[in-house]
C-alpha cells in the first residue's frame, strides 16, 4: 500500500532560523542545508478564493499576486497552487515561497519530471461520489503537511482530484497521525466542509481503530476514562487531573499471539495520541510507538511489523444534508493478519 503513494522522499534536515507571528501571519520563515524559505504564511480564518485572500493579506496589486501564482510561489496546504480563484475553507493555511517551486505539487516532491495523474487505486481510494474522497492512507505519511515535511496525503488528493477537473479540491474534514494507517476522508465541495467542521465531533457516530499491543490484557473488554495533559516538549501524559482534556476509549480483545494482543478500539473523544497514551498508561503501549513506547519497566516496546501497530478501520458520520449514515472502511493491514495468523 505504501508504495503506492509513489513516495520519494528527501529529508531535510536543519533548523528555523527566524520566526515572528502577528495576526495569523507567520513571517521570515527559514531554514537550513537547503529547505524551504517562506516569506509569509497565512491561517485562512473563513471561505474565500485565493486571489482575494492574497490581495487583502498582501496589502500589493493584482498583477504581483498573480506573478507570484504564475511563478508557483504559493502554496494551499503545502501543495503549489496556480489557480486565482482557488476556494480556500477555514484552517487552511497559505504559504509564499521565496523562490519558484519547481515541478510537483509540494516541496519534497521530485522536480525532474511531471508524473502523469494517479488513478484512484495509487492513492488507495476507498471511496468516491460527488461529496467525499476516503483514502485508506499508508503509515508514514502525513495527512497534512508540516514544517519538516510537505508529503502529505492532502497533496496526493489534491494532485488526484484537479486531473479531474482544475476547479476540484480536497477540503480537510479530520486528521490521523502520521504513523498511523487507515480511513481518511476529505469532503470535495466548500459548503459540506463548512457544514462538517462547525459540529464535527457530534456529527462523527463512531471512530473504529485496530491497535496491536505489547502484552496480554486481564481485562478482555473494558472502558478506559482518563484526562490528557501535554508537557512542555509535547508529549502527552494520561492524569486523573480533570483541568486536562477528557478522553473516553473502549476496547476489546480480538486475538492473542505470545506476547501480542490485538484490540478492536472506540474512541468517544478524538484527543491527540488518545489510544497510544492510554495503552502506554495501562501497561500494554502499542507496538513500534517510538514516542509512547516505553513500558512500566523503562524498557522499550517491541516492534514486531516494523511500524506502529495502530490502523484506522472504520469512520461513521452523519451527513449534513441528507441524514444519511455514512461509513468508510479500511481493511486491517496485511502485517497485523500474519502477526496473528489471520
Amino acid at each position: 500500500m505504501q508504495n503506492n503513494f509513489d513516495k520519494n522522499k528527501q529529508k531535510r534536515t536543519g533548523h528555523v532560523r527566524d520566526e515572528h507571528r502577528s495576526k495569523g501571519k507567520k513571517e521570515s520563515v527559514e531554514r537550513v542545508n537547503g529547505a524551504p524559505v517562506y516569506t509569509a504564511v497565512y491561517k485562512v480564518n473563513r471561505s474565500d478564493e485565493l486571489m482575494e485572500f492574497l490581495l487583502r493579506k498582501c496589502g500589493t496589486s493584482r498583477n504581483n499576486v498573480k506573478s507570484l501564482l504564475v511563478r508557483r510561489q504559493v502554496l494551499v496546504n503545502g501543495s503549489v497552487v496556480t489557480q486565482y480563484n482557488f476556494p480556500l475553507a477555514k484552517d487552511d493555511e497559505v504559504k509564499l515561497s521565496k523562490k519558484p517551486v519547481k515541478e510537483g505539487a509540494a516541496l519534497t516532491r521530485s522536480v525532474s519530471q511531471k508524473r502523469p495523474p494517479k488513478a484512484p487505486s495509487q492513492i488507495g481510494v476507498i471511496f468516491e461520489d460527488e461529496d467525499f474522497l476516503a483514502i485508506n492512507k499508508p503509515s508514514g505519511l502525513l495527512s497534512v503537511e508540516s514544517d519538516k515535511d510537505t508529503e502529505c496525503a492532502y497533496g496526493y488528493a489534491l494532485e488526484y482530484m484537479q486531473s479531474q477537473g482544475k476547479n476540484s479540491r480536497p477540503f480537510i474534514l479530520h486528521r490521523i497521525d502520521k504513523e498511523t494507517s487507515g480511513v481518511l476522508v476529505f469532503a470535495k465541495n466548500i459548503k459540506l466542509h463548512s457544514m462538517l467542521k462547525m459540529h464535527w465531533n457530534e456529527q462523527v457516530t463512531l471512530r473504529e481503530y485496530f491497535a496491536v499491543v505489547e502484552g496480554i490484557l486481564e481485562k478482555k473488554q473494558d472502558t478506559l476514562t482518563t484526562y490528557l495533559k501535554e508537557n512542555k516538549n509535547n508529549v502527552v501524559y494520561a492524569t486523573n487531573d480533570p483541568t486536562g482534556q477528557k478522553a473516553v476509549t473502549h476496547y476489546e480483545v480480538v486475538k492473542e499471539c505470545g506476547e501480542y494482543s490485538l484490540l478492536k478500539v472506540q474512541i468517544d473523544t478524538g484527543r491527540k495520541n488518545q489510544i497510544r497514551v492510554q495503552m502506554q498508561a495501562l501497561g500494554v503501549p502499542v507496538v513500534g510507538d517510538d514516542k509512547y513506547g516505553k513500558k512500566q519497566d523503562g524498557t522499550q516496546v517491541k516492534n514486531p511489523l516494523g511500524r506502529l501497530g495502530l490502523h484506522a478501520s472504520r469512520l461513521q458520520f452523519i451527513h449534513p444534508v441528507t441524514k444519511e449514515m455514512i461509513a468508510f472502511n479500511a481493511p486491517l493491514p496485511p502485517s497485523f493478519r500474519e502477526l496473528f495468523g489471520k
